[in-house]
């Protein structure tokens, strides 16, 4: 899965290429520079490879996020859906700009349910943000219906599911911005590093200003630009987007090896009927980053995932339930609203009420959810042993604990 497991010769040279000059930030000192400029040109790639007309880099995903709300108007007292099973940054992205994240149930694409992000939409609504989790997508065509309807913005964040594609596009293209993270285990690594992407000149033109204090970029001597808004440091250096300019040439490689590591070993998955897996949207192109996996009841994934814990096979296997970076059952410090500055009443008020809210139907989902991460290095020896392993311990468990009382 992470980009990080092919890292070499590609990534030094483009590294050296910005420490041969000393030129570590990526806007001005355009003569010392002598011609490198590594975020301008992972930029172009970004646009040439995922087919979006603009790509604004940032200092990480969350960064990323923050920025394209605001680039997007969405602000104090506005309401952006997303699901219960994502990352803390999402939500993070949220409160920052000083919106109000509402929660809905996810379905067995692990992604928001179309049923009940409409459920969720009030005046207040302003934006849809479908976290596309493990390298697939939520239902893309029923959200731009439902953002059409009720005249909402479609925020993609795509962070976990680089390489993935969606009829024909690449998933963070298809909303009016989306979003990659290029961090350490990402698709694409930056060590740390994100994009904004849009087929929005306006959405492009904000989100360049705001990443760098509001600068407006416009003349040829930095400290005579124009602030035509308030804005953030949030710019990536030259040395990280040296790192990503390599990692994505070699993109196309990553997601071949992704997707032939992925059918392998789900081939040994598939031996057992038991087991089902998530769901792909019609037009959907799963990155293969992790093969998720269900099995009939909680009680049945949670022994399992204690047996595969007991027999050392457990590492890479992750049971998202009792996760507590990425399911809102473990989030108590969003729930508590726990902040080391004051928030807005209002924000804080909606947080206060996640304590006593609940969402059987994500419980319904994550509960018998297993998703398994897969690496770029495996050998097929590799993957013979770590399937068969995974299907006998499986085996083991349904046998035991499915016997007839």
């Amino acid at each position: 899965m992470p980009g990080f497991e092919l890292f070499g010769a590609e990534e030094r040279k483009e590294v050296n290429d910005v420490l041969e000059t000393g030129i570590l930030m990526r806007y001005g000192f355009d003569g010392p520079r002598q011609g490198v400029w590594k975020a301008k040109e992972l930029e172009q790639a970004i646009t040439e490879v995922f087919g979006c007309q603009y790509a604004q880099l940032t200092s990480s995903g969350t960064s990323a996020l923050t920025t394209a709300m605001a680039a997007l108007g969405i602000g104090a007292g506005d309401e952006i859906i997303m699901p219960t099973f994502t990352f803390v940054a999402s939500f993070e992205a949220v409160l920052s700009v000083g919106a109000i994240p509402v929660l809905v149930d996810v379905d067995e694409t692990l992604t928001v349910s179309p049923d009940a992000v409409r459920a969720a939409i009030t005046s207040k609504t302003k934006c849809i943000m479908p976290v596309h989790m493990c390298g697939s997508m939520a239902d893309l065509d029923a959200l731009k219906e439902i953002c059409a309807e009720h005249q909402l913005i479609l925020l993609e964040d795509a962070c976990q599911s680089i390489g993935g594609m969606y009829k024909g596009k690449a998933l963070g293209t298809i909303g009016d911005a989306g979003t990659f993270s290029f961090d350490f285990v990402k698709t694409i690594t930056c060590a740390e590093g994100g994009v904004v992407m849009t087929n929005n000149k306006e959405v492009y033109i904000k989100s360049d200003g705001y990443t760098d204090h509001g600068h407006d970029h416009l003349g040829v001597d930095r400290g005579a630009d124009l602030h035509p808004f308030i804005g953030y440091n949030y710019r990536i250096s030259e040395l990280h987007a040296a790192v990503g300019l390599a990692q994505i040439r070699k993109l196309g490689s990553f997601l071949g090896l992704q997707k032939k590591n992925n059918k392998a070993l789900r081939a040994y998955l598939e031996q057992i009927p038991e087991i089902s897996f998530r769901a792909i949207p019609e037009g959907g192109d799963d990155s293969c980053s992790f093969i998720s996996w269900f099995l009939p009841t909680e009680a049945l994934t949670k022994a399992v995932v204690a047996e595969m814990k007991e027999q050392g096979i457990l590492a890479g296997n992750f049971y998202w339930f009792v996760n507590n970076w990425h399911y809102l059952s473990k989030w108590d410090h969003l729930k508590n609203a726990q902040t080391l500055h004051a928030i807005s009443p209002e924000q804080k008020a909606a947080l206060l009420q996640l304590k006593d809210a609940s969402f059987p139907a994500s419980d319904a989902v994550m509960s018998r959810c297993i998703s398994t991460a897969i690496s770029l290095v495996w050998t097929d020896e590799q993957i013979k042993d770590k399937g068969e392993k995974m299907v006998a311990t499986i085996r083991k468990v349904l046998q035991t604990q499915m016997q007839p009382a």
